[in-house]
């Protein structure tokens, strides 16, 4: 592998200060003798408090921090540009466009993490899409009632995943699950965002179905599957947490297929281009609805269950191969290994203060389990869906058949024991008590 000519074996990454994969991409350039330069959202008045010599950011002043990468790139010149979250992904568009190096769009990675405007782009391409329509944050959720048809799902239009994604089937859980997403819009960890479509809440129509999730890679226009990935629990709501990802997918070859074209055509409709695509779709005698197609790489520590292979060379991870796309080298020949894979976001059972989590040394014992990390901190504050945005940890597991890796991950998963405290709250002194 060689770098673009005149250009340094250096990877600008961008990422928030909290997440997981920095440490993976980390791994991976170190193996590939592949220098990282990071851009995180951290405080810019201290001397580089982790010794990483990260470039300093503001998500919410793009064209500032643009303006700052820019300035410190001209000493680390990089060959490729990789992000790590959707927030990330419109900034490193910007880098990518202003450094002349392929990538997604700007105007593409923004509408790829706006669900209202990828839901408008994918309509208008004649793809499925669930009846929807958006209203400020502050409105009254009762005075919507009139255009309702219930089942729905209210959600936010830019937070990550599942986070304040919540189905109502009648009036009163509607205007409840309402009122409790403002709560989160309102809360003090979002604004802190500065996102201005933070202010807006979606309603759209309910689809049934089963759910896909699908990693794929687009060179310069050029789309490639990677996996997909069968989420076999059921996701049918009040709440949507995600839990097992198993791939090879058990889905027939007509599926796929049919999968694997409405993601293409969705990457297209939004207008992403090159780089790394990850799909959430749902499948039912309608078809395929794409419900979110976005200019990154899945999310969490996910992409450990995700190995790829080609001639002569050993087994790589999602980092390495994307650290090798970003440097120039063609993906086209890197397919999925044989064996079937699996991964448990291990789900938080219930809001309050994590005291401990004992049976990780059983857990990893089960045959066909690769690891079990716990990434969830003692004292730590955890948060449930649908406000929390992380899990306790992840479960990893290989074996010949996917029905195999999923039953590996659920049968580590029993051995764990989960000591939860309530959240005790603290009530002020009345007035003259």
């Amino acid at each position: 592998m060689t770098p673009r000519s005149g250009q340094a074996r250096r990877v600008l990454l961008l990422a928030t200060t909290t997440g997981y994969q920095t440490r993976m991409f980390a791994e991976a350039a170190a193996s590939l003798d592949v220098e990282l330069v990071y851009a995180t959202d951290r405080c810019d008045h201290l001397d580089d408090p982790w010794r990483d010599g990260a470039i300093p950011v503001r998500f919410h002043e793009e064209w500032r921090s643009v303006d700052v990468v820019l300035k410190a790139l001209e000493l680390r010149p990089v060959s490729g540009v990789l992000v790590v979250g959707d927030r990330p992904s419109v900034m490193a568009a910007q880098v990518m466009r202003l450094l002349g190096l392929p990538g997604h769009s700007p105007e593409a990675a923004a509408i790829a993490r706006d669900k209202r405007r990828s839901r408008e782009r994918l309509k208008a391409a004649g793809l499925p899409v669930p009846e929807f329509f958006t209203v400020p944050a502050a409105v009254e959720p009762s005075s919507l009632l009139p255009r309702v048809t219930f089942p729905v799902v209210i959600k936010p239009t830019v937070l990550s995943a599942s986070r304040g994604v919540i189905r109502a089937d009648d009036a009163l859980s509607f205007v409840t699950a309402f009122a409790r997403v403002q709560r989160l819009l309102a809360s003090s960890e979002v604004r802190e965002l500065r996102d201005p479509e933070a202010d807006v809440i979606q309603i759209e129509s309910y689809i049934p179905g089963v759910e896909y999730a699908l990693e794929g890679l687009l060179e310069h226009g050029v789309f490639q599957t990677l996996a997909i990935f069968d989420k076999p629990d059921p996701l049918d709501g009040p709440f949507f947490e995600e839990s097992i990802y198993v791939t090879p997918s058990r889905a027939d070859a007509g599926t796929q297929q049919q999968i694997t074209e409405t993601v293409q055509r969705a990457a297209k409709a939004v207008g992403l281009h090159h780089g790394p695509v990850h799909a959430e779709c749902r499948v039912n005698d309608a078809g395929v609805y794409v419900l979110e197609v976005a200019a990154r790489l899945i999310g969490g520590l996910c992409a450990r269950a995700l190995r790829l292979v080609t001639a002569g060379e050993p087994s790589i991870g999602l980092e390495q191969l994307l650290l090798r796309h970003a440097l120039g080298e063609t993906a086209s020949d890197w397919r999925r290994e044989a064996e079937a894979s699996a991964v448990m976001m291990i789900p938080i059972p219930r809001s309050g203060v994590l005291r401990g989590v004992t049976g990780v040394d059983e857990a990893k014992a089960v045959p066909g389990v690769d690891d079990v990390l716990i990434t969830a901190k003692p004292d730590q504050h955890l948060l449930g869906l649908p406000e929390g945005a992380s899990y306790l940890g992840f479960i990893f597991a290989h074996a010949p058949a996917p029905e195999a890796a999923e039953q590996a991950v659920r049968a580590a998963h029993a051995c764990l024991r989960v000591t939860i405290d309530p959240w005790l709250e603290v009530l002020k002194p009345q007035s003259g008590a």
